[in-house]
């Protein structure tokens, strides 16, 4: 879709991706909540999770379950949140999952979170390879 930022990494911006597939693709959010925050998103668009096709549904879902897993096993977390916004709250109009890493005592609370900001591009890049390499 002409003018979607999600679209334009679908298509190869530039992103922190760690996760790769045909259907699907997973990048850092460039304004993670926590380090390690990652977006999934379908490669084709999809406004909402309403219009998620039913053949995208369980590998969708699948694929977030296994970036939660990556939270754990690759960047050492004891947990994860998982949220998707459907128009309110949606900044970017096409389908994304947020996968986020939480610890105990983070101090995430609700959903008014501070957002945090990496280093420099090779934190980032360091980052997004240790959830690559747990997937």
């Amino acid at each position: 879709m002409d003018g979607c930022a999600f679209c334009a990494i679908a298509e190869g911006a530039p992103a922190h991706r760690v996760l790769d597939e045909p259907e699907l693709l997973a990048f850092l959010d460039v304004r993670p909540v926590f380090k390690g925050h990652v977006l999934l998103i379908p490669r084709d668009h999809v406004d909402t999770l309403l219009d998620l096709p039913d053949a995208l549904r369980d590998p969708f879902f699948r694929a977030v379950q296994r970036l939660a897993a990556a939270m754990e096993n690759g960047l050492g977390s004891q947990g994860s949140f998982v949220a998707v916004n459907n128009r309110v709250s949606q900044s970017v109009p096409h389908l994304h999952a947020h996968v986020i890493p939480r610890t105990r005592g983070d101090g995430l609370r609700g959903f008014l979170w501070p957002r945090r900001k990496y280093a420099d591009d090779a934190e980032a890049a360091d980052y997004a390879a240790r959830v690559r390499a747990a997937l």
